[in-house]
């Protein structure tokens, strides 16, 4: 199970780097493409990039591979779904208090038109 996931002896270097630090780097690059009013597609190129920093992490601090195409594709998945919640966080919140006459929020991550009685 560990060499499908990560390369590591233990799990708590794979969960420091992968998910907490580079999870924190997707979810801020989702939230800035939400912010300066980009599509979700521009997003994913971005997510690609992060991911490269994530598995520089690995190989600068643990010794880990760089150059390896299935921890890469880990990492990526891994960066594409924090990075994707945190676009739509994001964009939520800002359709629900920009827009506020128009929509309302149903969830942390979804909106909806706002029945108005005219």
């Amino acid at each position: 199970m560990s060499n499908l996931f990560f390369q590591e002896n233990s799990v708590w270097p794979f969960i420091l780097i992968s998910v907490i630090i580079g999870g924190w780097f997707a979810w801020m690059t989702g939230r800035a493409m939400a912010l300066t009013w980009r599509s979700y597609l521009a997003t994913i190129p971005c997510l690609f990039i992060t991911t490269i920093g994530v598995r520089f992490l690995h190989f600068a601090i643990f010794q880990g591979t760089f150059l390896s195409l299935h921890y890469y594709f880990v990492d990526l998945v891994i960066a594409i779904v924090i990075g994707s919640l945190g676009y739509r966080f994001t964009r939520t919140r800002m359709m629900t208090r920009q827009y506020r006459w128009l929509y309302e929020r149903t969830s942390p991550f979804t909106w909806r038109a706002k029945n108005s009685a005219i």
